[in-house]
């Protein structure tokens, strides 16, 4: 078995796919020892949101937006981000102007992604799955979104950008039902896109993925909090953040921080299964790393979005029992905001190189 000796570079991933035998994931195991982080103090060098956002061009695709865009103190046009309607027609925004799905919408109360960031996580998988130096595009490549949400945010925009495949999951049927109803509007999304409803909350594979299929790579963002009352005060947290920064750079707070300081909870929305679960992310992390070693043979990369640090040396630990082949932490920067990836995978250098020959 190989192991992981240099950092994650943008661009600088190389793998690839087969059809693995059973056989594969036995090879006799030597210590994982994963890639020291490399920290990128941007978005990634292909995230069509490095220079900020073009407000004119985001009112022209779509005019509602307009009424939530006014000038902040710098005399630069922007919204209120503690605003969950602002925020919820600017993704509306984005994702119709920059990646042209039509109709994109959530429930109330639900989790509205910042666009740029999630993406974000598509390029440096992008990366990942590249082919001697190549990213590759299209529908030869599969990915399976665990916990999609309502918002349904990387399958719509992995299927918009670079054109893959996408089976989305989740445990919630409202979730599901309102990214068909977004599908339904995009005839490409309909077309690269399978949904599942995950009937049995403890399972993360089971069920979902089927005894012949393989998947070039999962992705997850996993619950964060360990219960309602720490989501609670995480929102309120937030709200605190965003009123002290705003106090220091403009002398002044936005009405919706000073009425979501009484009531935090209904601001940056989610459900139970989109904010927490019994354990919070370190406990959902270990569970889908054990669970993962049942699909050793049918799935290239495994990754998650690990919000906290402190919850890598755990999955370290468990990866290597588990005898992971390779295991890759690539660091990300959106603003103030530090989060990373954690890649692993139980198939052979030689077996991932096959794979990608394979592909149809």
């Amino acid at each position: 078995m190989t192991r992981s000796t240099t950092p994650p570079m943008r661009g600088k991933h190389s793998s690839a796919k087969c059809s693995p035998s059973r056989s594969a994931a036995k090879v006799n195991p030597v210590s994982v020892k994963p890639n020291k982080p490399l920290l990128s103090k941007a978005l990634h060098p292909r995230n069509a949101h490095l220079q900020g956002y073009d407000f004119a061009t985001l009112i022209l695709a779509m005019p509602a937006l307009a009424a939530f865009v006014r000038p902040n103190p710098y005399g630069n046009p922007s919204i209120d981000f503690a605003d969950p309607k602002a925020v919820k027609s600017l993704n509306a925004a984005l994702l119709l102007s920059e990646y042209h799905i039509n109709g994109w919408d959530i429930p109330e109360g639900y989790l509205c992604p910042p666009v740029p960031g999630r993406v974000d996580y598509l390029h440096y998988i992008a990366d990942l799955l590249a082919v001697k130096g190549k990213v590759v595009k299209g529908a030869s490549i599969r990915g399976l979104d665990i916990g999609t949400g309502a918002n349904g945010i990387y399958p719509l925009l992995g299927i918009q950008t670079y054109g893959w495949q996408f089976v989305a999951s989740d445990i919630d049927p409202v979730s599901i039902d309102n990214v068909a109803k977004i599908a339904q509007q995009n005839e490409k999304i309909t077309a690269h896109l399978q949904l599942r409803l995950q009937p049995q909350p403890e399972h993360i594979f089971k069920n979902i993925i089927a005894a012949d299929e393989r998947f070039d790579v999962t992705l997850c963002n996993p619950p964060f909090h360990r219960s309602l009352a720490e989501a609670s005060e995480g929102s309120l947290r937030k709200v605190k953040n965003l009123a002290k920064n705003q106090q220091q750079k403009h002398g002044q707070q936005s009405r919706t921080l000073a009425v979501s300081q009484a009531k935090p909870t209904l601001n940056f929305g989610g459900q139970k299964a989109e904010l927490w679960c019994d354990g919070g992310e370190q406990k959902f992390l270990a569970n889908m790393i054990k669970q993962s070693r049942d699909y050793a043979n049918q799935v290239l990369w495994f990754t998650s979005l690990v919000s906290k640090s402190d919850n890598l040396k755990p999955c370290y630990q468990l990866l290597k029992q588990l005898n992971a082949v390779e295991v890759k932490t690539i660091e990300m920067t959106q603003g103030n905001k530090a989060t990373r990836i954690l890649a692993w995978s139980f198939l052979t250098p030689a077996i991932r190189q096959q794979w990608a020959t394979l592909r149809p």
